[in-house]
Protein backbone atom coordinates (compact mmCIF):
# COMPACT_ATOMS: atom_id res chain seq x y z
CA UNK A 1 0.00 0.00 0.00
CA UNK A 2 0.90 3.79 -0.86
CA UNK A 3 3.15 4.95 2.83
CA UNK A 4 5.82 7.35 3.67
CA UNK A 5 9.28 6.01 4.27
CA UNK A 6 10.58 7.65 7.54
CA UNK A 7 13.52 5.94 7.23
CA UNK A 8 14.57 7.76 3.94
CA UNK A 9 15.96 12.00 3.57
CA UNK A 10 13.39 13.88 1.79
CA UNK A 11 14.59 15.62 -1.75
CA UNK A 12 13.34 19.15 -2.36
CA UNK A 13 12.66 19.74 -6.28
CA UNK A 14 12.70 22.86 -8.19
CA UNK A 15 9.22 23.63 -8.98
CA UNK A 16 8.38 26.72 -11.25
CA UNK A 17 4.30 27.58 -11.65
CA UNK A 18 3.02 28.82 -15.10
CA UNK A 19 -0.65 30.64 -14.78
CA UNK A 20 -2.33 30.41 -17.77
CA UNK A 21 -5.07 33.00 -17.78
CA UNK A 22 -6.72 35.49 -20.07
CA UNK A 23 -7.90 37.63 -17.13
CA UNK A 24 -5.80 37.03 -14.07
CA UNK A 25 -2.88 38.91 -12.67
CA UNK A 26 -0.27 38.17 -9.00
CA UNK A 27 -2.59 40.09 -7.28
CA UNK A 28 -5.48 37.45 -7.91
CA UNK A 29 -3.64 34.36 -9.28
CA UNK A 30 -5.25 32.40 -6.46
CA UNK A 31 -4.52 28.54 -8.26
CA UNK A 32 -0.82 29.98 -8.77
CA UNK A 33 -1.07 31.10 -4.87
CA UNK A 34 -2.19 27.69 -3.60
CA UNK A 35 0.62 25.96 -5.79
CA UNK A 36 3.38 27.83 -4.49
CA UNK A 37 2.04 27.62 -0.79
CA UNK A 38 1.69 23.40 -1.06
CA UNK A 39 5.17 23.19 -3.11
CA UNK A 40 6.74 25.44 -0.69
CA UNK A 41 4.82 23.69 2.43
CA UNK A 42 6.05 20.30 1.32
CA UNK A 43 9.92 21.57 1.50
CA UNK A 44 10.45 22.19 -2.22
CA UNK A 45 11.87 25.37 -3.85
CA UNK A 46 9.59 27.56 -6.01
CA UNK A 47 12.45 27.71 -8.95
CA UNK A 48 10.16 30.47 -11.10
CA UNK A 49 6.43 31.71 -11.41
CA UNK A 50 4.83 33.27 -14.48
CA UNK A 51 1.26 34.73 -15.78
CA UNK A 52 0.64 34.04 -19.49
CA UNK A 53 -2.34 34.22 -21.54
CA UNK A 54 -3.96 31.77 -23.46
CA UNK A 55 -2.11 31.39 -26.23
CA UNK A 56 -0.60 28.35 -27.21
CA UNK A 57 2.83 29.10 -28.91
CA UNK A 58 3.96 31.28 -25.72
CA UNK A 59 2.76 28.49 -23.44
CA UNK A 60 4.61 26.02 -25.03
CA UNK A 61 8.01 28.31 -25.61
CA UNK A 62 7.90 28.68 -21.56
CA UNK A 63 7.76 24.92 -21.11
CA UNK A 64 10.47 24.94 -23.27
CA UNK A 65 12.55 27.63 -22.05
CA UNK A 66 12.12 25.67 -18.57
CA UNK A 67 12.69 22.47 -19.77
CA UNK A 68 16.13 23.29 -20.66
CA UNK A 69 17.20 24.98 -17.82
CA UNK A 70 18.87 22.68 -15.55
CA UNK A 71 17.45 24.50 -12.41
CA UNK A 72 13.74 23.05 -13.08
CA UNK A 73 12.94 19.86 -12.32
CA UNK A 74 9.20 19.91 -12.91
CA UNK A 75 6.74 22.71 -13.86
CA UNK A 76 3.30 22.72 -12.62
CA UNK A 77 0.73 24.78 -15.51
CA UNK A 78 -2.51 26.08 -13.83
CA UNK A 79 -5.41 26.80 -16.47
CA UNK A 80 -6.35 26.83 -19.92
CA UNK A 81 -7.33 22.62 -19.47
CA UNK A 82 -11.23 23.04 -20.62
CA UNK A 83 -12.92 22.78 -23.45
CA UNK A 84 -13.53 25.98 -24.67
CA UNK A 85 -11.71 27.40 -27.56
CA UNK A 86 -9.30 29.78 -25.72
CA UNK A 87 -8.15 26.43 -23.56
CA UNK A 88 -4.89 25.65 -25.16
CA UNK A 89 -2.70 24.76 -22.20
CA UNK A 90 -3.05 20.91 -22.83
CA UNK A 91 -2.30 21.46 -26.55
CA UNK A 92 0.86 23.79 -25.67
CA UNK A 93 1.62 20.85 -23.10
CA UNK A 94 1.68 17.82 -25.75
CA UNK A 95 3.43 20.25 -27.95
CA UNK A 96 6.26 19.82 -25.84
CA UNK A 97 6.05 16.58 -24.00
CA UNK A 98 8.36 13.44 -25.15
CA UNK A 99 6.50 10.99 -23.21
CA UNK A 100 2.81 12.26 -22.09
CA UNK A 101 2.41 10.50 -18.22
CA UNK A 102 -1.20 8.81 -19.74
CA UNK A 103 -2.83 7.82 -16.13
CA UNK A 104 -2.10 11.42 -14.84
CA UNK A 105 -5.20 12.49 -16.48
CA UNK A 106 -7.31 8.95 -14.85
CA UNK A 107 -6.20 9.52 -11.74
CA UNK A 108 -7.08 13.40 -11.03
CA UNK A 109 -10.12 12.36 -12.56
CA UNK A 110 -10.43 9.95 -9.93
CA UNK A 111 -9.96 12.25 -7.60
CA UNK A 112 -11.86 14.52 -9.34
CA UNK A 113 -15.02 12.30 -9.25
CA UNK A 114 -14.93 11.85 -5.64
CA UNK A 115 -15.26 15.92 -5.02
CA UNK A 116 -17.30 17.37 -7.88
CA UNK A 117 -18.83 14.25 -9.82
CA UNK A 118 -19.69 14.01 -13.13
CA UNK A 119 -18.57 17.20 -13.48
CA UNK A 120 -14.89 15.72 -13.70
CA UNK A 121 -15.29 15.23 -17.21
CA UNK A 122 -15.06 18.56 -17.99
CA UNK A 123 -11.15 18.58 -17.00
CA UNK A 124 -8.33 17.68 -19.73
CA UNK A 125 -5.28 17.80 -16.72
CA UNK A 126 -2.32 16.05 -18.50
CA UNK A 127 1.06 15.08 -17.64
CA UNK A 128 4.43 14.40 -19.23
CA UNK A 129 8.03 14.70 -19.55
CA UNK A 130 10.48 16.66 -21.34
CA UNK A 131 13.87 17.08 -21.39
CA UNK A 132 14.07 15.38 -17.96
CA UNK A 133 11.31 17.97 -16.61
CA UNK A 134 8.52 16.79 -15.83
CA UNK A 135 5.10 18.50 -16.51
CA UNK A 136 1.69 18.86 -15.16
CA UNK A 137 -1.11 20.61 -16.89
CA UNK A 138 -3.59 21.17 -14.17
CA UNK A 139 -7.41 22.82 -13.55
CA UNK A 140 -7.94 26.52 -13.34
CA UNK A 141 -9.19 26.12 -9.89
CA UNK A 142 -7.72 26.49 -6.52
CA UNK A 143 -9.88 23.50 -5.20
CA UNK A 144 -8.71 21.54 -8.27
CA UNK A 145 -5.16 22.23 -8.06
CA UNK A 146 -5.42 21.53 -4.12
CA UNK A 147 -6.96 17.88 -4.85
CA UNK A 148 -3.65 17.20 -7.51
CA UNK A 149 -1.33 18.74 -5.27
CA UNK A 150 -2.92 16.65 -2.21
CA UNK A 151 -3.80 13.78 -3.73
CA UNK A 152 -1.40 13.14 -6.49
CA UNK A 153 1.30 15.30 -6.72
CA UNK A 154 2.62 15.55 -3.08
CA UNK A 155 3.29 11.50 -3.12
CA UNK A 156 4.72 10.92 -6.34
CA UNK A 157 7.19 14.28 -6.19
CA UNK A 158 8.44 12.83 -2.66
CA UNK A 159 11.14 10.51 -2.83
CA UNK A 160 10.19 8.75 0.21
CA UNK A 161 6.51 7.57 -0.99
CA UNK A 162 6.58 3.81 -1.43
CA UNK A 163 6.36 1.59 -3.28
CA UNK A 164 7.26 4.17 -6.07
CA UNK A 165 7.28 7.93 -7.02
CA UNK A 166 8.48 9.71 -9.87
CA UNK A 167 11.21 11.61 -8.02
CA UNK A 168 13.55 8.19 -7.82
CA UNK A 169 13.69 7.56 -11.56
CA UNK A 170 14.43 11.32 -12.16
CA UNK A 171 18.27 10.53 -13.35
CA UNK A 172 16.98 8.07 -15.95
CA UNK A 173 14.12 9.93 -17.67
CA UNK A 174 17.25 11.16 -20.27
CA UNK A 175 18.64 7.24 -20.46
CA UNK A 176 17.80 7.31 -24.27
CA UNK A 177 20.37 10.14 -24.90
CA UNK A 178 23.19 8.07 -23.45
CA UNK A 179 26.21 7.17 -25.64
CA UNK A 180 26.47 3.24 -25.17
Amino acid sequence: MSRIDETLDFIPLRIAVLTVSDTRGAADDRSGDTLVERLTGAGHHLAARVILRDERAAIARQLRDWCADPAIDVVLTTGGTGLTGRDVTVEAHRDVYEKEIDAFGTVFTIVSMNKIGTSAVQSRATAGVAQGTYLFALPGSPGACRDAWDEILALQLDYRHRPCNFVEIMPRLEEHKRRK
